[in-house]
């Protein structure tokens, strides 16, 4: 998400409150059933949502999620259940902003909905998710699991560094950040264009002051060369075109090096982790295929993720997480103070670019 587009969106956010009031008073008379359904943790629970949700035969699913990953995760769930998960795929802001206009005019047509963490916070401070109480939420992690229960975190995504094998050795990559002021890194470094959330980590991890002042001298020392998006990013770093990035995905990087690109990749500590999430409508066409697909994703759909290369969220994949030093990003703050940290992502690295 550009910042333009950010703004765009926190801006819109303002207004939905009194935009929603309608729908949302609608909502609030029709939810008995998703809440009953939603929050019932009888010992027939399972049981309950399979013949609910053969009844309803399908569910509508939006998603950020790449169109290969939606579709495995389709198939798995189909393939378990006989439902037909019909999804929508779209950037993250695309995928709130229709969510939002939705409801808007009293139309509740997702029953999933699965994308950025700060996004789903916003959903759920517009009351549009369902808090959901499942057997599956203890195998996760305690970071992926929101206070409200009204979104849980699915795939995490895990800010790494990635170096050409061919022009940076092993034991020459920086080992502290501090490291980057060493001039050998000079026009050799990459950054994502939008990765204001990671940089709010790192420099809350580091000291605000300190930080900030470190930034702004490795720009003005050794330059960073500005790309937008994080697979555009690895690809460059494999073909040799930027010798180092700072963020790029984890399931960019082990995706291109499994393929036998001259990468590989690690993180500084802390490793900064952003929760994607997913939550179930308030209004959901298909509640119990809605909630029996949020159990799915959470347990059977975490192994999916995972084969995908994506870091997950349950306890029971070894995912290699706990040997690392993780700062997770808190999708409540980057939605509170996301003008702050994009204004000094853009003044200190973004504008100054080289």
């Amino acid at each position: 998400m550009n910042i333009t587009s950010k703004r765009f969106y926190l801006a819109l956010l303002l207004i939905i409150p009194t935009a929603l009031s309608p729908a949302l008073a609608q909502t609030n008379r029709n939810t008995p059933a998703i809440t009953d359904i939603a929050l019932y943790q009888g010992a027939d629970r399972q049981q309950r949502l399979v013949d609910g949700a053969k009844k309803e035969r399908e569910l509508n699913l939006y998603s950020s999620l790449t169109v290969e990953d939606l579709a495995a995760i389709a198939a798995g769930f189909e393939k378990k259940y006989g439902i037909k998960v019909k999804y929508w795929r779209a950037s993250s802001e695309k995928v709130v902003q229709r969510v939002v206009t939705e409801a808007q005019g009293g139309r509740f047509d997702f029953d999933v909905v699965e994308t950025n963490g700060p996004e789903m916070e916003s959903l759920h401070r517009e009351k549009l998710l369902q808090e959901i109480r499942s057997p599956y939420q203890s195998d996760l992690l305690p970071q992926a699991i929101m206070p409200h229960k009204e979104w849980v975190g699915t795939r995490l995504n895990m800010f790494v560094h990635i170096y050409n094998t061919n022009l940076v050795k092993k034991e020459e990559s920086p080992k502290t950040y501090q490291d980057l002021l060493d001039p050998k890194w000079k026009g050799r470094l990459g950054i994502e264009a939008e990765d204001f959330d990671w940089f709010a980590g790192v420099v809350q991890e580091l000291g605000e002051e300190k930080a900030l002042k470190l930034f702004r001298d490795i720009v003005a020392t050794n330059g960073i060369s500005v790309r937008k998006g994080h697979t555009l990013l690895a690809g460059l770093v494999a073909s040799g075109e930027v010798p180092f990035a700072l963020t790029v995905y984890r399931h960019n990087a082990e995706k291109l090096k499994k393929k036998g690109a001259p990468v590989d990749w690690y993180a500084m500590p802390p490793a900064i982790i952003r929760a994607n999430g997913m939550g179930v409508s308030r209004k959901p066409p298909h509640p119990n295929a809605a909630v029996l697909f949020y159990d799915y994703m959470i347990s059977d759909g975490q192994n999916v993720l995972f084969k995908g290369e994506y870091l997950t969220s349950s306890k029971k994949i070894d995912t290699g997480l706990s040997k690392l030093r993780l700062k997770f990003v808190d999708p409540g703050v980057i939605l509170d103070e996301s003008d702050k940290w994009q204004k000094l992502y853009a003044e200190i690295i973004t504008k100054q670019s080289k």
